[in-house]
C-alpha cells in the first residue's frame, strides 16, 4: 500500500555509499537534484526502483536506498520494462549516459517509446565517453579530437531531443545541474507524467569534456523554455526548438502530451485483471509441468 502522504526529505533517499565520480562531476548535481524530486513526490523509498547499464551515471542505483538493478551495457531500456511489468505499482526510473543510452542501448529506445510504459528514462549527457577515459560519443560533435579520433570524428553527433521527439515520445525535457532548481522541477514532473518520459541532462565531465560543457559555458548559452513562453504542448515547435541542440543549451520541457492516454502499465494491468478468473491457481502450477503417466 502506498504511502505517498508521508512526508519525506532528500536524504531519507540517500544511501551510505559514498559516490566516487570525479570532483566536479555534473552528476552529483543531477543525483542531489533527484533526491529532491523524490522527496516532493513523497513515495517511500521501497516503492522505486533504479535501473541502469554502465558507465558513469549508471552507478545511481548504489546512491539510492531503493530498489536498483545495475545492468550490462545498453540493457538498462529492456530490463527496466521487465520490471515494471512485474510490479507496475513500483516507480521505475532509468539511468543512463549518452554512450549507454544512444550507442550500444540506441537500438531499444524506438521500442520502449512506442510501448509507452510509466518509466522515466534519464541520460547525463556529457558528450564523451568519460567512465573509459576520453573516447568519442554518439553526441560528440564533429571533429572532435579525443583519444579514439586523433584527427577528429568524421561522424555527425545524435541528437537526443530530435531522436526520441520522432520517435513519438509523450514526454521530452532537458536539464542541467547548472541550474538546481530547475532541473528538480523537472524530474519531478518526468517522473509523475503517466507514461514514458525522457529527460537529457546535460551533465559535465570534468575530466574528458571540452570547456564551453563545464557549468560556466552552459550558463553562457542557457536558455529557459518558460523564458521563451514555449508551449510544451506545441509539438511541432518542439522539433523545431530541438534542432539547436549543441549549438544553444535549452532547458525546460520541450513536449509534454497534453492527452497521453492509457500507457502500456496501464493496458497491461486492464488485461491482467481481465485473465485473473482465468488463471490457474498457484498450488496447481507444478502440476502442469510434471510428466504425465501412462
Amino acid at each position: 500500500m502506498s504511502t505517498a502522504t508521508a512526508q519525506f526529505v532528500p536524504k531519507d533517499f540517500k544511501s551510505d555509499l559514498k559516490p566516487i565520480w570525479c570532483p566536479g562531476c555534473g552528476d552529483f548535481g543531477v543525483l542531489t537534484a533527484l533526491y529532491r524530486a523524490l522527496a516532493e513526490i513523497g513515495k517511500p523509498p521501497h516503492e522505486l526502483a533504479f535501473v541502469s547499464g554502465i558507465g558513469c551515471s549508471s552507478r545511481i542505483p548504489g546512491y539510492a536506498t531503493s530498489y536498483g538493478f545495475n545492468a550490462v551495457h545498453g540493457r538498462a531500456l529492456p530490463i527496466s520494462l521487465g520490471v515494471k511489468t512485474a510490479n507496475p505499482d513500483l516507480t521505475v526510473i532509468v539511468a543512463s549516459g549518452d554512450g549507454d543510452g544512444f550507442s550500444i542501448g540506441g537500438g531499444h529506445i524506438p521500442h520502449i517509446i512506442r510501448k509507452n510504459p510509466d518509466i522515466t528514462f534519464l541520460v547525463m549527457d556529457n558528450f564523451i565517453y568519460g567512465l573509459t577515459k576520453g573516447q568519442v560519443s554518439p553526441t560528440s560533435r564533429k571533429g572532435l579530437k579525443t583519444v579514439s579520433t586523433t584527427y577528429g570524428s568524421m561522424e555527425e553527433a545524435v541528437n537526443p531531443l530530435l531522436y526520441t521527439l520522432s520517435y513519438g515520445a509523450k514526454f521530452v525535457a532537458q536539464g542541467t545541474p547548472g541550474d538546481m532548481k530547475g532541473l528538480t522541477k523537472i524530474l519531478e514532473e518526468a517522473i509523475r507524467f503517466p507514461g514514458f518520459s525522457f529527460v537529457n541532462i546535460q551533465s559535465p565531465c570534468v575530466t574528458y569534456g571540452e570547456e564551453r560543457d563545464m557549468i560556466k559555458g552552459q550558463k553562457e548559452v542557457m536558455v529557459n523554455l518558460e523564458e521563451l513562453n514555449h508551449d510544451p504542448s506545441d509539438k511541432f515547435k518542439a522539433i523545431e526548438i530541438a534542432h539547436q541542440y549543441g549549438d544553444k543549451l535549452h532547458t525546460g520541457i520541450f513536449y509534454k502530451d497534453p492527452n497521453p492516454g492509457p500507457s502500456y502499465t496501464d493496458l497491461l494491468k486492464e488485461l491482467q485483471n481481465e485473465l485473473k478468473p482465468k488463471a490457474v491457481a498457484k498450488d496447481k502450477i507444478l502440476e502442469m509441468f510434471r510428466p504425465r503417466l501412462k
